[in-house]
């Protein structure tokens, strides 16, 4: 099964994958499509707020933030990463719970990162929002580092995301049955 999406006037056909016996959802991973990405990263900056720096989520939507990164002439943008790693000289951490992403996860900002926001215009990227729990954890991190959130986007907005009026979208992404139509 798949579905036919128009983004903001690209086309692409998503598998529509269980997530549980009565949820599912169109894949949608921008990895490998360099189209899809400078698209995308082009179209969503035309509907950005002003910003100083842009913070994502590890891990999918790394090639949308560094395109974005590039085609408006920023020298660094901001990773969400999803364990401390060895270079960090300190950290802030939060959980969160993605739906396709099994268990509780934990967001980790390094120290050094969190001096840049202090203070700063910060822009959230993500890929797909769908209950909104990455692009919250991200928030709490950038708030928690003193930064100031001006702006939330992603490309798709998954179900009843679509309908939230603080995050900037491209395109509605359905939920579907199991029969591959999109849910109500």
């Amino acid at each position: 099964m798949f579905y036919e999406i128009d983004i903001a006037g690209l086309k692409r056909s998503l598998p529509v994958c269980k997530v549980t016996d009565d949820l599912y959802i169109g894949a949608f991973v921008m990895f490998g499509d360099v189209e899809l990405t400078v698209h995308c990263a082009t179209e969503l900056l035309e509907r950005a707020p002003e910003y100083d720096y842009i913070i994502a989520p590890e891990a999918k939507s790394i090639p949308l933030l560094y395109e974005m990164a590039r085609q408006s002439g920023a020298e660094k943008y901001l990773v969400a990463r999803k364990r401390a790693k060895a270079y960090m000289q300190g950290t802030f951490e939060v959980n969160v719970r993605s739906i396709t992403t099994a268990g509780v996860q934990t967001l980790v900002l390094d120290k050094a990162d969190a001096e840049l926001m202090n203070g700063k215009r910060i822009l959230i990227l993500d890929d797909v929002i769908s209950t909104g729990e990455s692009l919250r954890a991200v928030e709490e991190l950038v708030k928690a580092a003193g930064g100031n959130v001006v702006g939330k986007m992603a490309v798709l907005a998954e179900g009843d995301a679509y309908n939230r009026d603080d995050i900037i979208v491209l395109a509605k992404l359905p939920l579907f049955n199991a029969d591959g139509t999109p849910k109500a």
